[in-house]
């Protein structure tokens, strides 16, 4: 898992390690708050399910550096914000 982080080509991917570092953070703390992964994975790592999501192109940010789902339409409700008032 740490070794894919290491790769240039997920950094490249979405546009630098401080963006992938946001995408990383904005998802976990999505699936933490009770959204279903994107990826089928055996495994129930968080940190290994954002990976594949972004590996698989599932993922990314916006200009904005929303959270986003790839094929996600505007009327889907808009970025994935987490709610800290619904705890």
């Amino acid at each position: 898992m740490i070794e894919d982080l290491r790769e240039e080509e997920i950094v490249n991917k979405v546009g630098g390690r401080f963006k992938l570092s946001t995408l990383i953070q904005k998802r976990l703390v999505a699936l933490n708050a009770g959204s279903r992964p994107l990826v089928d994975v055996e495994t129930t790592d968080k940190m290994q399910i954002v990976i594949e999501e972004i590996k698989q192109d599932k993922i990314f940010l916006d200009t904005s550096l929303n959270l986003r789902i790839t094929g996600e339409s505007p009327e889907a409700g808009g970025p994935l914000d987490f709610d800290p008032t619904i705890l």
